[in-house]
């Protein structure tokens, strides 16, 4: 077999997250969020890649990519993998609550909490917990309650020795899920899962049971919105539906406490027509981990990562114009080591300077409370022409965009939504500008979403740049955006589903051909996932011939290293770390003249075939440089870079006595660049 399966590689993947929380030279309470993260992984991806294996099994597939077995033998087999996850969850978790008594935190439950902390939460459940509890009587006169997906409940069972009965409470999203008490030096947290708990008896004191046990599940369901094919309804009408029939979609998974009595677990599984084994997962006393990302610091600062605040960019820092500094130059900025506050000023720039014309803008995914999106109101009400496709299908962000949809319109913007059945997955920004030397167009191509609060978390590459080369060529981008009657040609960017995959295919062959020559020849990638099959077979074709091929491969991983006489020359490293690696990356040796690329575009085939997608040169030989430095930067890690070898076994990286922290090295260079040009 020549690929690994893509789900499969994608639990690998997590794995590598779940790591980080075992991972003691991680900051304590950093490990517990990593928990967090691995959780909201794991739903999403149920939600949506194990949904789709659903649907496959329904229509009784034979074979799936890179896996030896049906659709039926691969969701077995992902449920063997995760219920293995999970033990490790377990015991990550009951380690870090070791440790956090150590220090004087202390994690307590409705069981274990002296008189004096009972009564102030006592307080605070009948103050303010009481009021937003709803709960509900199962049974056989009531029809069985809509179960949201992205909420939690406890179950509890209603007892007396003659009797039983069942009632459902959902833990309300409102609140906070950690109640917190410091106590002198001590610091108590508790769940509100555990606060409801302890008042059981208060909800249901005028019921005639005399116990009271709760036992918490979730209940995922298929995320993938359908839309309508009627051409006399408008893609917003048609996603507002989808959205809402979203949350009626097919049981995908029931997780539940392991504890739970067997009477109380069949009841459920009858009621939300799941079976046993099949889509339900035993844990442990408490889900929705994805809260855990949240967990309280109590102001102890060594238990957090260090402060690392974005430097200056030396084009930018105390330059009274950031448009004219790019009519001078082409800047290369780096997220989150440098500032993204600097697209944000560009932006609020353009909209008051009287030689701005319009603005025209791509979008996939944005913040709230979206700065962005305020300076281009700022634009509109300043008189520019204002342009935004906003891509209303990006996954769980549809409603978000939405409302910026009718804000923008109503405020007077041109929107635009809708390139037939294609994504736009890229990151465009062009600003016309006229002044009596000509127009100029400054342009923004990026790897990452024009989104303010990822950009402190995700590691990204933008362009800035006003050559016409690049210019005219994103204008045309943005034409077809406009009118996606256009079909223009593109001999500097790779644009999706147009050239990319042709473009990338050739500068693979080019490699080939001159190791063939005894040219220099060598390719370096970095990617969040590499599933494509065709380019996989292509970077085979290219080992074979003798290429060297470093790989950075966050997180899919279909290609198979150190196959024999097929991927011997290939290498491929994943890091992890406390930045989510997004940027991507490709240079080619080219015979001694290399060339860079930076791309909004994975190589899956979705990204290649079936959205909008960007790829762009960088021409300027600093530049050059300075992504060429970054990347081995992170190619010479060797204390958050695991090993992906045939086995996808996660095996942390060493090479050398010295550890190199690539993230860490890589915020010293910037660190150190913008201090010596400021």
């Amino acid at each position: 077999m020549n690929l690994f399966n893509r789900e499969l590689s994608w639990l690998q993947f997590n794995e590598r997250v779940l790591q980080e929380a075992m991972d003691n030279r991680v900051p304590l309470i950093e490990r517990v969020r990593f928990l967090g993260i691995y959780s909201n992984n794991l739903d999403e991806f149920f939600r949506v890649r194990v949904a789709n294996l659903r649907r496959m099994m329904h229509v009784k597939r034979k074979s799936v990519d890179g896996f030896n077995g049906t659709a039926s033998q691969l969701y077995d087999r992902i449920r063997e993998v995760v219920l293995n996850q999970q033990a490790t969850f377990e015991k990550a978790y009951m380690q870090i609550q070791k440790e956090l008594k150590e220090e004087k935190i202390f994690h307590v439950d409705e069981k274990n909490i002296d008189t004096v902390k009972e009564e102030e939460i006592h307080d605070y459940f009948h103050q303010t917990l009481k009021h937003v509890i709803v709960p509900v009587i199962l049974d056989n006169s009531n029809p069985f309650p809509r179960l949201q997906d992205s909420a939690i409940y406890l179950a509890v069972k209603l007892s007396t020795k003659k009797k039983c009965g069942f009632a459902l409470i959902k833990i309300p999203e409102e609140q906070e899920r950690f109640y917190t008490i410091v106590d002198g030096e001590n610091s108590y947290v508790i769940l509100i899962d555990d606060i409801i708990r302890l008042h059981l008896k208060d909800i249901f004191q005028i019921l005639d049971y005399d116990k009271f046990e709760a036992y918490t599940f979730k209940f995922t369901r298929d995320a993938e919105l359908d839309f309508d094919d009627d051409i006399s309804v408008s893609l917003i009408d048609s996603i507002e539906k989808s959205i809402k029939n979203r949350k009626k979609g097919t049981p995908i998974r029931f997780v539940y406490d392991s504890k739970m009595p067997k009477d109380l677990h069949a009841f459920l599984l009858k009621k939300l027509n799941l079976k046993f084994g099949l889509n339900s997962i035993p844990g442990g006393k408490y889900h929705n981990f994805k809260d855990f990302i949240k967990f309280p610091d109590f102001g102890k600062k060594h238990l957090l990562f260090a402060k690392q605040y974005p430097v200056a960019h030396p084009s930018f820092e105390k330059k009274k114009s950031l448009l004219k500094e790019v009519i001078k130059s082409d800047v290369l900025l780096h997220f989150p080591y440098q500032r993204f506050d600097y697209v944000v000023d560009l932006l609020r720039e353009a909209s008051i300077d009287p030689k701005v014309k319009s603005i025209r803008i791509n979008v996939y995914r944005l913040a709230r409370n979206s700065q962005i999106m305020n300076a281009l109101l700022s634009a509109v009400m300043n008189g520019k022409y204002v342009e935004v496709f906003l891509e209303l299908k990006a996954r769980f962000d549809e409603e978000n965009n939405l409302y910026w949809a009718n804000t923008l319109t109503e405020a007077g913007a041109k929107v635009i939504y809708d390139v037939g059945n294609l994504k736009v997955h890229s990151k465009l920004l062009q600003i016309a500008r006229k002044s009596s030397s000509g127009e100029h167009l400054i342009t923004y191509i990026g790897t990452g979403n024009f989104n303010e609060k990822t950009a402190k978390i995700y590691s990204d590459i933008a362009l800035l740049t006003a050559n016409p080369v690049i210019t005219k060529e994103v204008q045309k981008v943005f034409n077809i955006l406009d009118n996606n009657l256009d079909r223009s040609l593109f001999k500097q960017l790779f644009v999706s589903p147009i050239n990319t995959r042709r473009k990338f295919l050739s500068l693979i062959e080019q490699e080939i051909k001159n190791k063939k020559k005894g040219l220099s020849s060598g390719i370096k990638i970095k990617l969040n996932n590499l599933t494509d099959e065709k380019m996989i077979s292509k970077l085979y074709d290219a080992s074979r011939a003798g290429v060297k091929i470093e790989l950075n491969i966050r997180g899919i991983c279909c290609l198979i290293p150190g196959l024999k006489d097929k991927s011997e020359n290939i290498t491929v490293i994943s890091i992890i770390d406390r930045y989510l690696e997004h940027a991507r990356i490709f240079i080619f040796e080219n015979g001694g003249n290399s060339l860079y690329y930076i791309s909004s575009a994975d190589w899956m085939e979705r990204n290649l075939d079936k959205r909008i997608e960007v790829t762009v040169p960088i021409l300027d030989f600093e530049l050059q440089k300075e992504l060429n430095l970054v990347f081995d930067l992170q190619a010479k890690g060797n204390v958050k870079a695991r090993i992906i070898d045939k086995e996808q076994r996660n095996i942390y990286r060493k090479n050398g006595d010295v550890g190199f922290h690539a993230q860490a090295e890589t915020y010293r260079y910037f660190l150190e660049k913008g201090n010596s040009n400021v």
